[in-house]
């Protein structure tokens, strides 16, 4: 399932990845390169198994983990409020 932030979360790329900013809570998060790789495949109307695939094929990580990775970081996100 695709991924959409609330109008409430500003996004910006650093060096390192990416910075969510949560303005109704004034707190913000940091994503490092695999993260955003994941969020930004979600982001474009990709789904889980699209953003484990892009993980496999972009870094040295085996197919459970990644598995594993997108979908701890996807409820992450969507518990927090930040995404839905």
């Amino acid at each position: 399932m695709s991924m959409r932030f609330g109008a409430h979360v500003s996004t910006a790329q650093t060096d390192y990845g990416t910075v969510l900013l949560d303005e109704r809570a004034g707190a913000y998060w940091e994503l490092n390169p695999t993260a955003t790789l994941v969020v930004g495949t979600l982001m474009a109307g990709g789904d889980e198994a699209d953003a484990v695939t892009a993980l496999t094929n972009e870094f040295d990580i085996d197919l459970a983990q990644a598995r594993q990775d997108v979908d701890a970081l996807v409820q992450q996100l969507r518990t927090s409020g930040l995404a839905r």
